[in-house]
């Protein structure tokens, strides 16, 4: 008898939640459970109780009712009209993130002050959890907002946190009852792919709400194919991307190597849109191109 090839590792393998897209698949369902477990996340991270959110579009829908609703940021308003959006980072990619994320406030800010209304605006907030330590930041959590040399605080309307998966993940062990929200949701993510940590992972899920509506979703889309090809595609790539550079490195080949990665994005994405399983601004994301090129690229391969 044939059996049916899978790239999923074993029957109860788990997508890992640290990558970006599964991430945010989490929390981007139109489904009870995926509200909740977004609920319980923003309620864990800003410290209150988040009575209702709703999710503002920042991509468009997916093509396929079946295809689970994957964004690259989760966008969200608040019932009292606060913002937020937040972002997994998988990998540290050298960026400035800093800047990064004081830009993307201002922009979250920016577009949640009422046009002609005055500057009242209500507080926004650009959540990153990061799967390593920022400039050598070792705090489970850092809340940046503006203030003057001794700490007098502005209006506060802009704020920026950091999540630092890395610190949190070092309190695996440690008994339920004695860990923060945030400490569990940082637990969860950190092990619900370990298979040797399924138990405590599922005595995490158990003592909140929200991280069982998470780890059921998770495991809902482990069942699917597609996901994994998407999983093992970022793994690839990011393997030969550091292999690459580690080479280029040693040799001081870094021009030569640039443009060689690029042709093997290029090709990957070729290769992505030929499968049609991700969408063009996905592609983009996950090969470092621009949508720009994607779109050149998906123009190529249609029939004359």
């Amino acid at each position: 008898m044939n059996m049916k090839k899978t790239l999923r590792p074993s029957p109860t393998a788990i997508l890992n939640p640290r990558i970006d897209v599964n991430f945010k698949a989490m929390f981007t369902q139109e489904t009870e459970g995926s509200q909740i477990a977004l609920k319980s996340f923003l309620s864990s991270v800003l410290g209150k109780t988040i009575k209702e959110v709703n999710l503002t579009a920042n991509e468009p829908p997916v093509d396929a009712p079946s295809q689970m609703q994957m964004t690259f940021d989760v966008a969200v308003k608040f019932d009292d009209g606060e913002r937020a959006s937040i972002e997994m980072q998988g990998r540290d990619r050298k960026y400035d993130y800093a800047a990064r994320s004081e830009v993307q406030a201002a922009r979250l800010l920016n577009n949640s002050a009422k046009k002609g209304g005055g500057w009242s605006s209500e507080k926004v907030y650009q959540i990153s959890v990061l799967n390593f330590h920022k400039n050598n930041d070792k705090s489970e959590m850092s809340w940046y907002t503006m203030c003057d040399e001794k700490g007098a605080q502005l209006a506060g309307r802009l704020n920026v946190i950091f999540i630092d998966l890395l610190e949190i993940k070092k309190l695996i062990g440690t008994p339920i009852e004695k860990l923060t929200a945030l400490q569990k949701w940082g637990l969860y993510l950190s092990y619900a792919d370990d298979e040797s940590k399924t138990e405590y992972v599922n005595k995490l899920a158990a003592s909140e709400g929200g991280i069982m509506e998470a780890k059921t979703i998770i495991k809902r889309m482990s069942e699917e194919e597609s996901n994994w090809f998407r999983e093992f595609s970022r793994d690839t790539a990011m393997r030969d991307y550091n292999e690459s550079m580690s080479i280029a490195k040693k040799e001081g080949l870094t021009q030569g190597l640039a443009e060689g990665e690029r042709k093997k994005a290029v090709e990957a994405a070729r290769n992505l849109l030929k499968m049609n399983v991700l969408s063009p601004e996905q592609i983009a994301q996950a090969e470092g191109l621009s949508l720009e090129q994607v779109m050149e690229i998906q123009k190529d391969l249609a029939p004359a």
